[in-house]
């Protein structure tokens, strides 16, 4: 398969690698889902839909050598296609899908050395993106509008001050009791960007200007004190992405 001709080794290049095998998938099953549909003939033999990291889809043999280069997909999934609703056999094959791209990309992870560190970027990177079953099933349209409503207000927040907003670690309760729950209640979808935790209002928090993602201080190794002299806070992957030529 395609996969010995491209092997890519850092963080970002095995991030771009799922991203376009990904965007392939979603492809076959939903733009492209007629001609998909057709190729995966139950008279045929055992086929496997494979995303290709050009963004491009096929469906094919598996791989005959064995071991394979690559971790292989889903074998057979042409026999179930007229088994059951085309819905219901079009999610099955985004699960099995969801479950192969990560295969592939954490092979990519330990066959090039990736620690604890670059492993857990690597799934929080992933993590950032919707499944190809969410994409699939709607699911995802629905998540990005209750998202949406979450980023809309932490963004009114941080425009309404010269400086990002920054939760406090601690908060009067005998003033501000019924605020903090009016806060843990709005920003409770409110994830960081960086571990992927809920928000938690004993927490200090502070969002990049640049994304408008929040982040754990810890996270992103920025104290309240810090804080206090940050005009505008860029976090780590925006910063990472100016500096690049």
């Amino acid at each position: 398969m395609e996969g010995g001709q491209y092997n890519p080794r850092t963080v970002e290049e095995v991030f771009g690698d799922f991203k376009g095998r990904r965007n392939g998938l979603i492809k076959a099953l939903t733009t492209d889902v007629e001609d998909f549909y057709q190729q995966c003939d139950p008279e045929k033999e055992n086929l496997c839909l494979y995303g290709l990291p050009n963004e491009q889809w096929e469906v094919n043999l598996p791989a005959e050598e064995v071991p394979p280069e690559l971790p292989e997909p889903a074998l057979g999934i042409n026999f179930a296609r007229d088994g059951m609703q085309e819905k219901d056999w079009l999610s099955l094959v985004a699960v099995h899908s969801d479950a192969w791209l990560l295969s592939v990309a954490f092979y990519f992870g330990s066959r090039f050395g990736f620690d604890k560190a670059d492993r857990k970027r690597l799934f929080n990177m992933i993590n950032e993106l919707p499944t190809v079953f969410e994409v699939v099933t709607g699911a995802a349209k629905k998540q990005q509008k209750e998202k949406s409503s979450v980023s809309n207000h932490s963004s009114n927040k941080s425009k309404s001050n010269s400086k990002p907003e920054k939760y406090p670690k601690s908060q009067p309760k005998d003033e501000d009791e019924g605020f903090d729950e009016e806060e843990v209640e709005e920003h409770g979808e409110t994830l960081c960007g960086a571990c992927g935790e809920n928000y938690a209002s004993d927490e200090f928090w502070i969002c990049c200007d640049i994304c408008e993602k929040w982040f754990h201080g810890k996270c992103v190794k920025i104290t309240p004190a810090r804080a206090e002299h940050i005009k505008h806070y860029k976090c780590p992957s925006c910063t990472n992405k100016r500096a690049r030529p």
